[in-house]
Order: structure tokens, then C-alpha cells, then sequence
């Protein structure tokens, strides 16, 4: 007989979380009921499939590969006897990684009228630049930009077109003066951004003449949060790039000025991605009608 369907799914809990713990309060029970499936799953398998310690756990070669083989159907067996006796609203816990720099999404309305809309789902977002696989790590789905969303998954577009904007306060613009061709910037303070320690800025693009081109500004401020930037930029501390969508509010006020538009053109927008599957989860479902209506009403 082939390992209890309860020990995989318990497996996969621990796979993702890393931990006993975490795995056991995702499902619902104790530490140690989860630490008991585990051995017995490894004791019926033959093979040892984590490597315990006192602060964390750690998959072995053996449980990488039968992480890697089970995730994804035992998700797609989920999904569908989620279908089969569900027949009340959408409930359970839906695991979304986002961008941060989705600002659509991330903004506050689009959650806050999906959480009112659905009380019995447990909306889990992580905000994160890294470019991970959604069904490895754990998630549900995912809010990229088109251009870096797989050609495998299904996307569901959130935004219409986007375009990145350089900007800065009026404080500065006074102080500095305003660049007249995107060059120019070398010779000005900027505020960068970098996904992670170690890794160079970011590149500002640009277009010019039907042709695209970047700069690498070497900006005096980096760092991984936009916030931060925005706020620097807000007293005077440079010009910063991002996309349009996170500096509307301040560009509407004044506070800050938008440069080089003629040389910012748009490009595809934010979607909302997903594994392709015969059987979504209700809640999945449900996130995806609600993005649906969110865009449409935008």
C-alpha cells in the first residue's frame, strides 16, 4: 500500500514552512502529531526525507525530489475535492507573492474589498522581488509584469499599460535644475533601487527614436525599499525612478515633478498569475473574479 494521502500533505506543509512548527499550526495541529507523521512517512518510505535540528528543518536530497514530484498534484487533488463538497462560499488560506512595486494591488482597496467580499478566506500576501517558481514555493498565485510572467502560467491582466517615470521634488529641481536628456542624470543626485545586498542598481531605461537605452545612473542613495525612496526623493534628496503608479499621489499634489517624459515609453502592465489547472480552488477562483472587477471599475 502506497503512503497515507494525510502524510504527503503533511510532507509538503513542512517542506514549505521549513519547520515543524509552522507546518503544524498551517494544519491545524500539534507539533508533535506533525513530527510523528513525518517519521512514519520516512519509516514506510525507507528513507530519510528532512534533516531536523533544534532551530529549523531541512529537506534531504531524497524529500527535495519528492517535494518536487508531489507538490503539484497534491495541490491539483486539493483543488478538486475543494470543488466536489464545497458548496457553501470560498474559504481556506490563498497564498499570493507580489511585486513591490505593484502598487494596484498592494495600494490597499483591492485587498480590503477582497477581504470584506470573502470572510472566509485568509489572505496571505508576500511582498517579494525574487523571481521564484509560485508552485515550488508554496503560493497560490502571483502579481509580476507581463514581460516576466512564464510562458506556462495563466495571467490575468490587473493593470493596462505601465511605464516607469523618473522624478523629483521641486526643492531639488530648484536647487539642481532639471536634466534634459536622460544622460544627464549622471551628473545629478539619484535615489536607486537593488532587488538584495550585492546585486548592482537597477539600470534606468529609457527610449529614444524608436530605440531603447539605459543609463546607470550610480545613484548615491540605493536600497530594496521603494518607500524609502519615495520619501528621500519627497525631501529633496534626488531624483528617483520607478513606475508611475507608486508616485500618482504626490505627482497629483505637486510635491512631486515628472521628467524626461518624452523619453518613458509604456509597456505591458501587471497580471495576476496562476498554475493552469482543470480544477481551480473556489478561493482561487474567487481572487481572480475579484481582480476581474477591480480592473474593470479602474
Amino acid at each position: 500500500m502506497g503512503p497515507d494521502l494525510n502524510l504527503l500533505r503533511m510532507f509538503l506543509a513542512v517542506a514549505e514552512a521549513s519547520s515543524f512548527r509552522a507546518a503544524a499550526d498551517a494544519l491545524g495541529v500539534t507539533r508533535s502529531a506533525v513530527s510523528q507523521g513525518i517519521r512514519r512517512l520516512e519509516d514506510g518510505l525507507g528513507v530519510a526525507l528532512v534533516q531536523r535540528s533544534t532551530r529549523s528543518v531541512r529537506l534531504t536530497e531524497a524529500g527535495a525530489r519528492l517535494h518536487r514530484q508531489v507538490a503539484m498534484p497534491l495541490r491539483t487533488v486539493g483543488a478538486a475535492l475543494e470543488d466536489v463538497v464545497d458548496d457553501g462560499p470560498p474559504r481556506g488560506l490563498l497564498r499570493v507573492t507580489v511585486t513591490s512595486i505593484a502598487e494596484r494591488f498592494l495600494s490597499g482597496p483591492l485587498v480590503a474589498a477582497f477581504a470584506e467580499a470573502h470572510p472566509g478566506i485568509t489572505l496571505d500576501v508576500t511582498v517579494s522581488d525574487d523571481a521564484s517558481d509560485i508552485v515550488a514555493a508554496g503560493f497560490d498565485a502571483g502579481v509580476r509584469l507581463g514581460e516576466v510572467i512564464e510562458q506556462d502560467m495563466v495571467a490575468v491582466p490587473l493593470t493596462g499599460l505601465q511605464r516607469q517615470v523618473a522624478v523629483a521634488a521641486p526643492a531639488y529641481l530648484e536647487k539642481h535644475g532639471a536634466p534634459a536628456h536622460p544622460r544627464d542624470l549622471v551628473h545629478h543626485r539619484c535615489i536607486g533601487w537593488r532587488p538584495a545586498p550585492g546585486v548592482a542598481p537597477y539600470r534606468w531605461e529609457f527610449a529614444e527614436d524608436g530605440r531603447d537605452f539605459d543609463v546607470a545612473v550610480n545613484p548615491q542613495v540605493t536600497t530594496n525599499d521603494m518607500l524609502l525612496m519615495v520619501r528621500t526623493a519627497l525631501a529633496g534628496g534626488g531624483i528617483t525612478f520607478g513606475i508611475e503608479d507608486t508616485f500618482r499621489p504626490w505627482l497629483d499634489s505637486g510635491r512631486l515633478v515628472l521628467l524626461l517624459a518624452d523619453y518613458l515609453p509604456p509597456f505591458q502592465g501587471f497580471y495576476l498569475y496562476y498554475p493552469s489547472r482543470h480544477n481551480q480552488p473556489p478561493k482561487l477562483r474567487a481572487l481572480i473574479e475579484h481582480v476581474r472587477a477591480f480592473r474593470a471599475l479602474a
